[in-house]
């Protein structure tokens, strides 16, 4: 607890103290007063204060407003220990919530332990800690063993294993060597890393991150609005009503003062609405926060509520469904020895530096001897003819072996063909592809289980390559060789196909889809650990750059709106029956404080289930 919260309890052990005693002391008239005054003061002055400090900025009604003319009223009609009783509990109602509230912050504030403190930069010799905010891009700085890593950037020098958990919920650590790209609020934990900074710190991951994560309470979801609309017509209408409870039947039909009065009073307390004030936000709260610590950032309520109504989801394919990294997955030679195909081709591609090349560099997994390859030429839109040992080799696609006049086959696999000539004869290929996440298949059929109408996707791919991803992964449609904007056409195309409530769910890699995330009814992308564009442009991020995530989001939020509906069909429905028992005299003044302060803690105990994600 708070230090706050901890004065408060000791505040509530004191009054509670003198409440019991009074019952067993036997005191009349003013004494019995004076004494309950006491606890009263302890445990209801601050209640007091807030509700005159309201009324003089001219908010009135409020549950501070309700409490304070409830509880005096009842010592006004002799009902000291009521009046104490009232307040005591409303208090214990109040301190619970306060603690759930500050367990669902805790839940997303642990993120805010990736903020970094200080960076160290080596100034003539010696390590000096500095303002992360400046340090400049360019700038060479020093993370050591068990230090946050402050800033973005490319490690220059060491070995080390990183923990990324608070970044993508994950505990597994990452490898990071000289030349790897580094990012701010991982945490090293072996080794000393020297690293050049790429980003300012406003620019950097860790700044994008908290600066959502801060902001997600924001954008309320529809049932947070209703309620806040609710609660602001709510208060009067029951203070009013409250007011001709005891007026109306004493002038009227000649009812007992103070009977009346008395049941206007009961009236008050009961309608205090704070189970539905408190507990509706902090089940949206709670479910931001079970899903931050998934590594699943949700942008604000509004989203989370959205993510239960999705009838669509639809993928880009490279970076979303697939890795976004191409290897080598076939070789097949004609003529010549397997790894005399691969090696040649790797000559001849060596001084390129396409996708196609680094995956060949890469399978051939030995340092390229340069001073072998002489007259490179590149052929825009076909390949490179090199020559390789004296021997001209031609590296390409099927125009260019058409082009040279080689005999050349199709390959029956799906990917990249990459064929090979040498001396004007046709040498064998070598199939590069993208390589599928191995939690995709998974992901499209846990979508399918939680009742995703269609699972679609879009990609700018070959309609072989597509089609292939699509089938092994159990896709119900594809759609390929398509522009940017023809993606946006698209989703425009799917989100006619929708129910009116239903909401449509675009998931892509947050740089080249940008314009499709932002016209969807939610875009959710892959965090890539944190890309700025992911950041920027999405409504969700993945931070670990699992599709199979999305399923989880899903869960979670059906869960939070689930816990929402409870608690608006708990809260009401209890306080309606109570409202017409304590008008009709029913209900006594132990059971309208249980009408407030039971609910609350009931709702706000039901709330608090939303952070437990599994």
């Amino acid at each position: 607890m708070t230090k706050k919260q901890k004065k408060t309890l000791a505040r509530i052990i004191v009054s509670a103290v003198f409440f019991v005693a009074g019952y067993l002391l036997t005191l009349e008239g003013i004494w019995r007063l004076g004494y309950y005054l006491v606890p009263y003061a302890i445990i209801g002055w601050d209640v007091l204060w807030k509700a005159l400090r309201n009324i003089a900025h001219g908010q009135v009604f409020d549950e501070n407003f309700l409490m304070a003319i409830a509880t005096v009223g009842a010592f006004g009609l002799g009902d000291f220990p009521e009046g104490v009783a009232v307040m005591l509990f409303y208090q214990v109602g109040e301190l619970f919530q306060g603690y759930a509230v500050g367990r669902s912050r805790q839940s997303i504030a642990s993120l805010m332990d990736i903020r970094p403190d200080y960076a160290n930069m080596e100034v003539d010799g010696i390590l000096q800690q500095v303002d992360p905010e400046d340090v400049q891009v360019g700038d060479i700085i020093v993370v050591k063993a068990g230090e946050k890593i402050p800033l973005d950037g490319v490690v220059i020098e060491g070995n080390s294993t990183v923990n990324t958990s608070a970044l993508t919920g994950e505990s597994l650590p990452r490898e990071i060597s000289a030349g790897d790209d580094i990012i701010s609020g991982c945490v090293n934990m072996n080794g000393l890393l020297r690293i050049r900074v790429s980003k300012e710190f406003d620019e950097s991951t860790v700044a994008k991150i908290l600066d959502l994560v801060e902001n997600a309470s924001s954008k309320k979801a529809k049932a947070e609005n209703f309620i806040s609309k609710f609660a602001r017509y709510y208060t009067p209408a029951v203070v009013i009503g409250a007011v001709l409870l005891a007026l109306v039947p004493p002038l009227l039909f000649q009812g007992v003062w103070s009977d009346w009065f008395e049941r206007a009073l009961i009236f008050l307390v009961i309608s205090c609405p704070c189970a539905l004030v408190i507990s509706i936000p902090l089940s949206f709260f709670g479910g931001i926060g079970g899903a931050s610590k998934a590594g699943i950032l949700v942008k604000g309520g509004n989203y989370l509520e959205a993510l239960a109504q999705t009838e669509i989801v639809v993928f880009d394919k490279t970076g979303t469904l697939t890795r976004g990294t191409f290897h080598v997955t076939a070789v097949h030679p004609d003529q010549v020895a397997e790894t005399e195909l691969l090696e040649l081709a790797t000559l001849a591609e060596n001084y390129s530096d396409h996708p196609i090349s680094r995956s060949l560099k890469e399978a051939y997994g030995r340092p390229v001897d340069a001073s072998r390859v002489t007259d490179v030429q590149e052929v825009a839109g076909h390949g490179v003819s090199a020559v390789v040992d004296g021997r001209h080799v031609h590296v390409g696609n099927g125009k260019l072996m058409n082009q040279i006049g080689a005999s050349w086959h199709a390959c029956h696999l799906v990917g990249t063909v990459v064929h090979v000539a040498v001396d004007g004869v046709y040498a064998g290929h070598i199939v590069i592809a993208d390589e599928i996440k191995e939690d995709a298949r998974e992901a499209i059929a846990l979508l399918k289980q939680a009742g995703i109408h269609k699972t679609v996707m879009l990609t700018g791919d070959t309609r072989a390559v597509g089609e292939s991803v699509g089938n092994e992964l159990g896709l119900d449609e594809v759609r390929t060789e398509l522009l940017p904007s023809d993606k946006v056409e698209q989703v425009e195309r799917l989100m006619a196909e929708k129910s009116p409530k239903g909401k449509l769910a675009f998931v892509g890699d947050g740089i080249n889809d940008a314009p499709v995330l932002s016209r969807a009814d939610i875009g959710i992308a892959m965090g890539g650990l944190g890309s700025d564009a992911a950041i920027e442009a999405a409504d969700i991020v993945l931070m670990d750059d699992q599709p199979s995530k999305i399923a989880q989001a899903m869960r979670i939020s059906k869960k939070t709106l689930r816990i929402v509906k409870q608690n608006i069909v708990f809260a009401l429905g209890i306080k309606g029956i109570m409202l017409i028992m304590g008008a009709f005299g029913v209900a006594n003044m132990w059971e309208a404080v249980f009408a407030d302060v039971g609910v609350s803690v009931i709702a706000i105990l039901n709330a608090s289930r939303a952070l437990k994600a599994k």
